[in-house]
């Protein structure tokens, strides 16, 4: 049985921009995910641990991949409808690297970044 995501204070939910994309990079791949902060579920994600990405990528970890990564995710927030997120960047994570592929590639496909 699944239980729902707790219910927040409409207080709360009022200051909270409603999408947040959060990117997480391992030795071996590259994942980003779009969550709703409201109902604190994932709206739309993408990894380059996906099947049908790994046979059109050199390699999983690298810049490249990143880029791709924020490519196909622009394209499936668009896709649901969705035109701006917010960027959470950990305290570790610079605008550098990966994170400025995935960021800049995801703004080259028609989202928004708040």
């Amino acid at each position: 049985m699944v239980s729902p995501p707790p219910a927040r204070a409409p207080a709360i939910t009022k200051f909270l921009k409603p999408y947040i994309l959060k990117m997480h990079f391992t030795n071996n791949f590259v994942n980003a995910q779009v969550i709703h902060t409201p109902s604190a579920t994932v709206t739309c994600s993408a990894s380059s641990q996906e099947k049908l990405l790994r046979p059109s990528m050199e390699s999983t970890r690298d810049v490249a991949a990143a880029a791709k990564i924020g490519k196909l995710l622009g394209e499936r927030l668009l896709f649901k409808g969705i035109p701006a997120v917010s960027v959470s960047m950990s305290r570790d994570q610079k605008y550098h690297g990966k994170v400025k592929a995935v960021i800049d590639s995801l703004r080259d496909a028609g989202v928004k970044l708040l």
